[in-house]
């Protein structure tokens, strides 16, 4: 099987809009597009090279602007998203966020405050590890805001999200779906293998003792917040290689259909003194 195109991706892993989601019926192992890593790997190649000279565009025209969000259980691979996809990417035209607990002076504000003046400017992508999902998630499960307060956040994250695509920001979502097996192998390498050692954190199990609940808030984010303008991925990420794959499958997708040109401004080489 070859590689799969951007729309069969697309097709498989979006949390339609128009339809109920039931994240139980969602494989966090699914193979089905790309059953070979070899496959895998080279398509991701493909594809890393294809989101550098897309970006390149991207900011040559300062039209346009990208934002992803990585939303995911921890081990899940924000992370290495990043490294994999934009491994070809110039750190130029890239803003990369890690939203850890508010600090403060963020706590004094609304809880999307920090999040716009993170959003990239046009002719740059921005990334988004953790983002304004935690304020229905983590915060959620944690009881750290009223119910009816948490409630009220779908509606207001989605007038968010419109209000930056309607100008100009396309924004991808990705909720990366690491199993529980999975999850707990990966903490284990963590303690076992002495250069992951400084990732273990042992807060990670205790939300680890809550996983029905964040599954449940996380089934509840994807169905009030997957919408026409900004639908939300599930991406199976058992695997890291096919992870890595099918979101650099939608990223470039995301980057070919903004149909951006390059600039051409009116020079002529008589204009300029070259000695």
């Amino acid at each position: 099987m070859g590689t799969p195109t951007i729309e069969e991706v697309r097709k498989r892993f979006v949390a339609n809009p128009e339809k109920p989601f039931d994240l139980s019926r969602r494989d966090s192992g699914d193979r089905h597009l790309f059953p070979d890593k070899k496959h895998a790997r080279k398509s991701l190649h493909s594809d890393a090279d294809a989101i550098d000279e897309l970006q390149d565009l991207l900011y040559a025209t300062r039209e346009r602007a990208l934002l992803i969000v990585l939303q995911g259980m921890d081990t899940s691979g924000k992370s290495g998203v990043i490294r994999k996809v934009f491994a070809q990417t110039s750190p130029l035209g890239m803003k990369v966020k890690a939203f850890k607990a508010p600090t403060r002076i963020e706590l004094g504000h609304d809880y999307l405050w920090r999040v716009h003046e993170a959003t990239p400017r046009k002719g740059f992508i921005g990334i988004f590890d953790r983002s304004h999902y935690e304020d229905v998630l983590v915060v959620k499960v944690r009881e750290f805001a009223p119910p009816d307060e948490v409630e009220r956040r779908y509606e207001q994250i989605n007038q968010f999200e419109k209000h930056l695509t309607e100008n100009g920001t396309t924004v991808l979502k990705f909720m990366l779906h690491v199993g529980y097996e999975e999850q707990g192998e990966r903490l284990k390498e963590r303690i076992t293998e002495p250069h992951k050692r400084w990732k273990f954190n042992p807060s990670d199990l205790d939300d680890r003792r809550h996983w029905p609940d964040f599954m449940s808030a996380y089934e509840t984010m994807v169905q009030r917040c997957s919408t026409p303008h900004a639908p939300w991925y599930v991406i199976p990420a058992d695997s890291r290689t096919r992870r890595n794959a099918a979101i650099a499958r939608v990223v470039r997708g995301a980057l070919e259909d903004m149909k951006l040109e390059w600039p051409n401004p009116d020079l002529k080489l008589e204009d300029f003194d070259f000695s």
